[in-house]
């Protein structure tokens, strides 16, 4: 498979932290790359270097589709094909559900009219699971609902990858179970998809990959079930009998 998304040495400090230390990993297009780590291991500040929202990496090289992007403005890297979404809500709460999908489609410059427009926020809508509350503000929907919404607000730009950062958080089982099988229909699009999650047991349905990142650097990548067996990991992150008992599952 090419590689759609390559790091290479890439790191952040601020100040005399090492936010990301020295990172380096490809994605290959179509691919789900899952990310782990404890809380401040880096994982959402490597999101922020890679779209240059807020800041740029202050070494290493990004390349993505085979042109340099790590000194690119965020909305040129948007355009180039990498959509993201962040750990909270990122939604217009007070516009509708379906104003907040046109919001999102104004940014694309491909000459929709707005009635293709109309269509194109509802087709989105469907399929990420929100049809049912176009006219709601999407300060009223359910948290669940709101997360897809972001999703669906992200695949307006029609990314190459998608950069999801704890889509699983503060859900209930069966809400994560959703998530899930909407993750897995994206990538059955043809995205690729880079995912931030705590809760390992979606990292590890729908990865084909796993970086555990700690103190900023990557602690172990590969195979989940091999990763998650690594003492080094079960050490740092996921507790005594975790990786055994989740790469038996």
């Amino acid at each position: 498979m090419t590689d759609l998304l390559v790091l290479d040495d890439v790191g952040k400090s601020f100040g005399a932290l090492r936010a990301v230390d020295g990172v380096s990993f490809s994605v290959a297009a179509g691919e789900v790359l899952g990310i782990a780590g404890p809380n401040g291991s880096g994982k959402s500040t490597l999101f922020n270097i890679i779209t240059g929202i807020p800041f740029r990496p202050d070494r290493g090289a990004i390349t993505f589709a085979g042109e340099r992007i790590e000194r690119l403005a965020p909305h040129l890297i948007a355009r180039r094909g990498i959509a993201r979404t962040f750990q909270t809500e990122t939604d217009f709460e007070t516009l509708s559900v379906e104003d907040n999908m046109l919001t999102a489609l104004a940014q694309r410059r491909d000459g929709l009219g707005h009635g293709e427009r109309v269509r194109e926020a509802r087709r989105l809508l469907e399929f990420v699971g929100v049809a049912a509350s176009p006219d709601r503000t999407a300060g009223e929907i359910s948290v669940f609902d709101r997360k897809k919404l972001m999703i669906a607000t992200a695949l307006a730009l029609r990314p190459k990858l998608l950069l999801l950062d704890e889509p699983a958080s503060g859900l209930s089982q069966p809400e994560v179970e959703g998530t899930i099988a909407l993750i897995r229909a994206i990538n059955a699009t043809g995205v690729a998809i880079v995912l931030i999650e705590h809760v390992i047991s979606l990292l590890m349905s729908v990865s084909a990959r796993l970086v555990v990142l700690n103190f900023g650097s990557v602690l172990a990548s590969g195979d989940p079930v091999d990763v998650v067996r690594d003492p080094r990991v079960v050490e740092a992150y996921l507790g005594a009998g975790a990786g055994r008992d989740l790469a038996a599952a």
